[in-house]
């Protein structure tokens, strides 16, 4: 009888090893990122492309998993059953009538061979195929495809008939999921929280992604802080405009900024003038060419742009062929990097107090929403400034002192120049106010 009951407790804890060899094997499977498998093959681990097919058609291995589950699962109720029920009986019967201790043996067997198999057989296991999933699945690759080969005819029978069921229901039999961006994202930020990155490089990779969304308008110079000379200007003219402005280079245009026949290039007006040599933008030698680009393209866009033409600098028209401003390497490169490569000049956004901010009228309204900690500013795919945002909530041409009161922040005009808004006072208000102030508030609109 000791032997018979060693024998049963033995054949127990085989079928919960068993058990926890499947859960295991099966959420290693699923939870592998398929990023990091990828990673394995170029790092010559051969056993990554297994997993890889099997994630992609995981059909037999679903077959096998559900047939050893099972088939474990109705021999450890009958092991079990006949393992605790005599000794639960043995002890009712002291007190409760045959009937009864028998009944209730059974339910405390059953109820102690269900929690063991639950524990020790699924939940445990799963959570450490979860810890490091990528880990297991290549450790049981080799005997899963072991199995799924033994166990052939079973599978192909099941995975034929699972097959036909889903195609009835319009499911897919195959798992041809992509990453998308919003996957990388989220990565990011998971690896942010995590501590792998700090806030910035997470910034510069989120905004690596997000070139393709934003306009090359988002980045640019508007063409009303634009520096240029024009065909005819004298020596005298281009030494004040680059007293005035200094750039690294300036637009050349035919009359007006909406006629740019190209750009100089500052080095190349500062040795003419240290050799005394004759300055005229005329001199088709001292003139670049320049590429133009329509305002519906995107940042993305313009730094193929670049790379085909290898120019660092672009003019930005609208569609009626005006120009709205222009775009440089730099500023894309600005765009993506953010405050790993900003300087305190360059920045859009100064911080005077702790509770107030000046920023630029032309502040991006990705930084707005970004510096603030406003998740989405209201209809902001309608805007692209901060100055934008302003008109778009007054429903106006702002003047000087009009606000807005946004989630907790005045946004309040301090300076305009010709209808053009140069700076915005933020100022984070007390708690109280902010309590008041759940909803937009503007100045009433007035002509």
């Amino acid at each position: 009888m000791e032997m018979d009951l060693t024998t049963r407790l033995i054949f127990m804890a085989l079928l919960i090893l068993s058990s926890a060899y499947f859960s295991i094997a099966e959420i290693s499977l699923a939870a592998s990122s398929r990023i990091k498998m990828h990673q394995f093959l170029e790092q010559g681990i051969k056993k990554a492309q297994k997993v890889i097919d099997l994630q992609i058609k995981p059909g037999p291995f679903f077959s096998v998993i559900q047939i050893g589950v099972n088939a474990i699962a109705i021999l450890g109720g009958i092991v079990g059953e006949t393992v605790f029920s005599p000794f639960f009986e043995k002890i009712f019967l002291y007190f409760l009538e045959p009937e009864i201790a028998s009944s209730l043996s059974f339910f405390c067997s059953f109820f102690i061979v269900t929690m063991i198999f639950v524990l020790f057989a699924d939940l445990i296991p799963k959570r450490i195929g979860l810890n490091n999933p990528e880990k297991y699945a290549l450790l049981l690759i080799n005997s899963m495809m072991l199995l799924i080969l033994l166990l052939k005819p079973f599978v192909i029978c099941l995975t034929g008939l699972s097959n036909f069921f889903l195609k009835l229901m319009g499911i897919p039999t195959k798992n041809e999921s992509t990453i998308t961006s919003e996957d990388i994202l989220a990565t990011v930020g998971a690896g942010a929280e995590a501590g792998l990155l700090d806030n910035d490089e997470k910034q510069a990779i989120e905004n690596v992604i997000k070139l393709e969304d934003r306009l090359v308008t988002s980045a640019m110079t508007p063409r009303e802080s634009v520096s240029f000379f024009k065909l005819g200007d004298s020596l005298e003219v281009i030494k004040k405009i680059i007293e005035e402005n200094p750039h690294s280079k300036y637009l050349v245009c035919d009359k007006s900024i909406d006629r740019v026949i190209g750009y100089v290039d500052a080095k190349d007006l500062l040795c003419r003038a240290l050799e005394n040599e004759k300055l005229s933008l005329h001199d088709k030698s001292l003139l670049n060419s320049i590429p133009s680009l329509p305002d519906t393209l995107s940042l993305s866009e313009a730094l193929e742009v670049f790379k085909n033409s290898g120019k660092d600098i672009a003019v930005i028209l609208n569609e009626y062929a005006l120009t709205v401003g222009i775009i440089t390497l730099r500023d894309v490169m600005s765009t993506v990097m953010g405050n790993l490569v900003q300087t305190e000049e360059d920045s859009y956004i100064v911080q005077r107090s702790t509770d107030s901010w000046l920023i630029d009228g032309a502040t991006p309204i990705e930084e707005v929403e970004r510096a603030f900690e406003l998740e989405k500013l209201p209809d902001d795919e309608s805007y692209e400034t901060a100055a934008g945002f302003m008109m778009y909530m007054l429903r106006k041409i702002p003047k000087l002192t009009d606000y807005v009161i946004y989630k907790g922040y005045k946004f309040e005009v301090i300076d305009v120049d010709m209808n053009r808004i140069d700076q915005i006072l933020v100022t984070k208000l007390a708690d109280s106010s902010v309590e008041n102030n759940k909803n937009v508030e503007t100045t009433p609109a007035s002509n």
